[in-house]
């Protein structure tokens, strides 16, 4: 597969729709860090509906290379086309794979990529390889790197029942005295979402934790008649 060309036929199909108002728009949103074609989400999922049907998608291989020709490119709905490429490939998930997940949170970063890679592509690949969980866990909360440690702290909202209460204990501990937005967002979000299983257990935990503001009232933002 000629893997230039086919990034060359995304690329001039979301040229062929773009939209200069609606990227204006679109990077205002995002507070100016990206770059817009101006293409609304069903349009772009439009669009790859063309590139993800099972009879012309790449090999694993070949489509993380499309990945990474894609992650560094200026306009934000190729990062997301590529985001949602890689997760095409979930069920095929190598050990290896988290380098490549690190790396595309380290590189373009902003919320809306890292709460699809953390709890889509880093979730998935930690419940293919719980042994992998800690040592890349301890890493990224111990980096200086606020975008990976909100990966930590995400990478389990979706696993309700499977949620590792220790783990997700023992990193909330360590980043909530952070004074990252996005750190604060992320640990009430993960606790408000853990909620929705064990009510009573992130009732507990805020009781006897200390907690931003921020933190504490996105955790109980659907509790206060619980309290």
């Amino acid at each position: 597969m000629d893997c230039q060309n086919w990034v060359y036929e995304v690329v001039f199909d979301f040229q062929a729709i773009s939209d200069a108002r609606i990227a204006g728009g679109q990077a205002a949103y995002m507070k100016n860090q990206f770059v817009f074609f101006g293409v609304k989400t069903p349009d772009r999922r439009n669009v790859q509906k063309k590139y993800f049907n099972k009879k012309v998608l790449p090999s694993k291989k070949e489509a993380f290379f499309i990945v990474e020709i894609l992650w560094n490119k200026k306009e934000r709905e190729l990062h997301y086309f590529a985001q949602d490429l890689v997760f095409k490939y979930r069920k095929e998930m190598e050990q290896q794979d988290i380098v490549f997940f690190e790396w595309m949170a380290k590189h373009n970063s902003w919320w809306d990529t890292i709460d699809f890679i953390a709890p889509k592509l880093m979730g998935a690949y930690f419940i293919k390889f719980p042994n992998e969980r800690k040592k890349w866990v301890n890493k990224w909360v111990a980096s200086d790197n606020f975008w990976l440690q909100r990966c930590a702290i995400l990478f389990q909202l979706k696993y309700k029942q499977e949620t590792d209460l220790n783990l997700l204990a023992a990193i909330i501990q360590k980043l909530a005295s952070s004074e990252e937005f996005f750190i604060r967002k992320a640990i009430g979000w993960v606790l408000r979402e853990y909620a929705k299983t064990d009510a009573q257990w992130v009732l507990n935990f805020v009781a006897n934790h200390e907690l931003s503001n921020l933190s504490r009232r996105e955790a109980l933002k659907y509790l206060g008649g619980l309290q």
